[in-house]
């Protein structure tokens, strides 16, 4: 098998409303509350940073600019940090944004977590890439994505994350049928959005890591309206499982 093309990009879907945890997110974006001092969308980036993707694409929604504002620089606030002889608060506030490459692309309409990936064509172009979801924060080392991207570089293809979730649980989320290569590591055979708990494949639930290889913009494009009347990432594997 030759060498997969390396991953250097991640994108981060974050033009959801945050309807689930109102009144918290009516201003601020679910994407920027904290988990003690830190926001979850951090979390994230800081994960991919250390697995070595610099390049972060934020799929946002107009008028949602708190988040670039975060991930950007603060003079004054630097300054006044420095002049009180804060240096590891400063540094850890620089830390991320020195590292980091970040361009945004907007999702006019939230239609789903397939057509928050499809809006991000443009910027990923022909490569693989990797997708975040910062709602879940995954304590781990090495971290979630850098195991993803060793399993990566042995299949030469896409790769997801799932968990074991109770079986009354599994009709929220995207659920795998996978036939075992070795401990913790399964080729995917079916994926299902949102299955009936006595209809689900199994209880591998795919959670919010994904690497994935461009051809699935095509399978993305072609994939109509699925669960929620939302265009589904889930619908879009299933179709890409159908050609690779």
């Amino acid at each position: 098998m030759s060498t997969p093309t390396p991953i250097r990009k991640v994108v981060f879907p974050a033009a959801g409303l945050g309807t689930r945890i109102l009144p918290a997110t009516a201003v601020l974006p679910k994407e920027l509350l904290p988990i003690v001092d830190k926001p979850i969308i951090q979390y994230g980036v800081e994960e991919a940073l250390a697995a070595g993707l610099r390049d972060v694409i934020l799929v946002s929604s107009p008028g949602k600019t708190m988040l670039e504002e975060h991930f950007d620089r603060h003079p004054a606030l630097e300054e006044a940090l420095e002049r009180r002889g804060k240096t590891a608060l400063l540094e850890s506030l620089r830390a991320a944004v020195q590292q980091l490459e970040l361009s945004t692309v907007f999702q006019d309409e939230p239609l789903g977590l397939g057509h928050a990936v499809l809006v991000s064509r443009e910027l990923v172009d022909d490569e693989p890439f990797a997708v975040i979801l910062s709602d879940d924060v995954i304590d781990a080392a090495p971290n979630a994505l850098e195991q993803m991207l060793s399993v990566y570089d042995e299949v030469g293809g896409p790769v997801l994350l799932v968990e074991r979730v109770p079986h009354e649980a599994v009709g929220r989320y995207g659920v795998i049928a996978g036939t075992p290569i070795r401990d913790g590591v399964y080729r995917v055979e079916d994926l299902v959005e949102k299955p009936p708990p006595d209809e689900a494949p199994s209880n591998l639930a795919i959670i919010g890591r994904y690497l994935l290889t461009p051809d699935v913009y095509g399978a993305l494009a072609e994939t109509g309206e699925g669960s929620g009347g939302e265009i589904q990432l889930t619908d879009g594997l299933r179709r890409l499982l159908e050609q690779r």
